[in-house]
């Protein structure tokens, strides 16, 4: 295993960035995957260095950190708040991402109301932004992890859903409904899928801790949309699971003005609700899925079955409701 400050040398050295710079190494916490760690420099610039694991996890889990530079890519070409990739590499412990560091702190609590309406309207805005970015002609994961990018939506999700479907098998996870329930429940609103033409960048993880709130100049404002790797090419109604986690988008008034208002597409018909409740089970069932490889303690194994069990099964009860009879 290499030493923190060596690798954060050979990191720098690989950006082009003089090693001799490098003044502290701090690690970050709030993530749940990566190793991450902050560089701070002599003269006081700042990168953050992304360490991706070597244990097993679920099949999508593989060369994230390539994901994540990708949504990098899309966030500078939308103009959107966010880390840019400086150098994706491979070193001793594993595969490596150095980062450019966005200002502000995580979105918590501490938000007056007033500041928590403000904020939700600019993310809108920006996730918007973010989703007028096409994609290079495909849709699914940039890293490869489920094989090429399909040529079609409909295509690129149910081999997504089809691949945790086989992680909740292969790792026995402790579901709400038993696997080939929830399959073919999910399969009643395929057909919805192939209203989405475009491919769009979506984070798929844009829940608040990954939001980074500024207050250095002021007012409160969106610092930067962080921690990407879950990002895929794919309907941009797909971002509004993460950002109402364990909620519904369609009562965030806030976040929808800012989003329509910069030109965000988001009406609630028929085949929208029911993809998004295909997305929400899809999150869900990662959730419940994850906590078996990633071996997390009894009380959270507990929390997530109790918590996003029921979400789960709400999702799969909308669907049966508004799919069309087979």
């Amino acid at each position: 295993m290499q030493d923190s400050w060596a690798r954060a040398r050979l990191a720098l050295a690989d950006a082009g960035v003089a090693p001799d710079r490098l003044a502290a190494v701090r690690p970050l916490g709030g993530g749940t995957y990566n190793t991450v760690q902050e560089l701070r420099l002599t003269d006081g610039e700042r990168y953050v260095l992304k360490v991706a694991p070597t244990a097993p996890g679920l099949r999508y889990e593989t060369r994230l950190l390539v994901a994540e530079a990708e949504f990098c890519r899309a966030a500078e070409a939308a103009g959107v708040p966010a880390p840019r990739a400086v150098a994706l590499g491979a070193g001793a412990d594993g595969p490596w991402l150095l980062l450019t560091a966005c200002p502000g702190e995580p979105w918590d609590d501490s938000l007056t109301e007033g500041e928590r309406t403000s904020l939700r309207t600019e993310l809108g805005r920006q996730v918007a932004r973010l989703h007028r970015v096409t994609g290079p002609g495909g849709y699914g994961y940039p890293s490869g992890a489920l094989g090429p990018l399909a040529a079609d939506w409909r295509t690129a999700f149910t081999a997504m859903f089809d691949a945790v479907l086989d992680d909740a098998r292969r790792y026995r996870a402790r579901l709400p409904r038993p696997v080939e329930e929830v399959a073919r429940t999910a399969r009643a609103a395929h057909g919805a899928l192939d209203e989405v033409t475009v491919a769009s960048p979506v984070h798929f993880d844009l829940w608040q801790g990954n939001v980074l709130v500024d207050r250095s100049a002021g007012p409160a404002r969106i610092g930067g949309l962080i921690d990407g790797e879950r990002m895929f090419w794919g309907d941009p109604l797909a971002d509004f699971v993460s950002l109402a986690l364990l909620g519904d988008i369609r009562k965030e008034e806030a976040f929808l003005s800012g989003y329509r208002a910069a030109g965000g597409h988001a009406e609630f018909g028929t085949a929208a609700c029911l993809r998004l409740a295909l997305y929400r089970s899809y999150l869900y069932l990662i959730m419940l899925t994850e906590t078996v490889p990633w071996a997390v303690g009894a009380e959270h194994g507990r929390w997530v079955r109790e918590t996003v069990g029921p979400e789960l099964v709400a999702a799969l009860d909308e669907i049966a409701e508004l799919a069309p009879p087979s």
